[in-house]
């Protein structure tokens, strides 16, 4: 059972998690209720993510792994819109900070929102990296490493199975609205 202090929450929860893997088979999850805060986000049991996660989604985001290059979801996706993490569906990227990194992973030079991430030291295969993992939901998104283009000069190498990507044309309707003036075209001043 999730357990949250707000019951459109709870509902909108149990819905993605239960969505979630349908998110690799191309079908839309439910929007988010209005007036949802990642702030009020109880994570699932272990149990009910592992019901409502795809067994690599599970792997990705529960135990650190990482999914194969070049054969996964979106790691050629060029469509505009945001990534969320599939676990919480908070806000993590950007489809204008995507570029083709090369590795077969999608890469980005920076998160969208920054609050909805944390890194931390990884020491596992026999490197100092940094993982970038989800800040409510505690999930394993990818790595950061520091040879991306300009301006940052980084790369957020990430696993699409810890991401769900929202086409531009479905925000509004699955409560991400806010973010739509970042994808509208610069206004030049007239002279």
């Amino acid at each position: 059972m999730v357990l949250t202090t707000n019951g459109a929450v709870r509902t909108w929860l149990a819905l993605m998690l239960l969505g979630a893997g349908a998110a690799h088979a191309q079908t839309a999850p439910p929007a988010r209720p209005k007036g949802w805060n990642p702030m009020d986000f109880k994570k699932a049991s272990d149990q009910d993510l592992r019901r409502a996660l795809t067994p690599l989604q599970y792997e990705v985001t529960q135990r650190d792994a990482t999914e194969r290059a070049f054969s996964n979801e979106y790691w050629d996706n060029h469509q505009p819109g945001i990534y969320v993490d599939v676990v919480s569906g908070e806000p993590v990227f950007s489809s204008l900070d995507k570029y083709d990194s090369g590795t077969g992973w999608p890469s980005f030079t920076k998160p969208l929102e920054s609050g909805n991430i944390r890194e931390k030291t990884d020491r596992s295969l026999f490197m100092v990296r940094t993982e970038v993992r989800s800040a409510h939901a505690d999930s394993h998104l990818g790595h950061v490493f520091d040879d991306g283009p300009p301006p940052t000069g980084l790369r957020y190498c990430m696993n699409s199975a810890a991401l769900r990507f929202i086409p531009l044309e479905r925000l509004a309707a699955e409560g991400y609205g806010q973010y739509l003036p970042l994808f509208q075209p610069a206004k030049t001043p007239r002279p």
